[in-house]
């Protein structure tokens, strides 16, 4: 199974210490050397972004920053993993990294799996994404 991990802080959080950076590289070494991790990285900051937006019928561009944003997503990882369950586990170990080496550091990581052609090519995957899809937020 495949899940996205999406760090989200406020943007004005500043950049992330030494400490935390050398621990997350480590552990992205581990997870890459046990086959576990697909891909990882850092966003760019919104003033350099772009949002496409369709609304009422008209498609337009805004460029950031935004300032409607109080929370962005700063980072994401992609792992391989055996379940949801292994998913949260590496997402507590993540997070305590946070706390050890960014004090005063607030967050969150959001973990969604990742729907591939294998989870929905089937009748019956295509009735449960559209049964998840109409439940709308839980």
């Amino acid at each position: 199974m495949r899940f996205m991990m999406l760090v989200k802080c406020a943007e004005k959080a500043g950049p992330p210490p030494k400490e935390l950076m050398d621990a997350i590289a480590k552990l992205g070494e581990e997870a890459v050397k046990s086959g576990t991790m697909v891909l990882t990285g850092g966003l760019a900051p919104t003033a350099m972004s772009t949002r496409v937006r369709l609304s009422r019928g008209e498609i337009g561009t805004i460029d950031g920053p935004f300032a409607e944003s109080k929370e962005v997503i700063g980072g994401f990882a992609i792992f391989e993993l055996k379940s949801k369950e292994a998913a949260i586990e590496s997402t507590l170990h993540f997070m305590e990294l946070h706390k050890q080496h960014w004090p005063g550091w607030e967050g969150e990581t959001e973990i969604r799996q990742i729907f591939g052609p294998e989870d929905t090519s089937s009748e019956s995957a295509e009735a449960r994404i559209r049964q998840m899809c109409q439940a709308g937020p839980g």
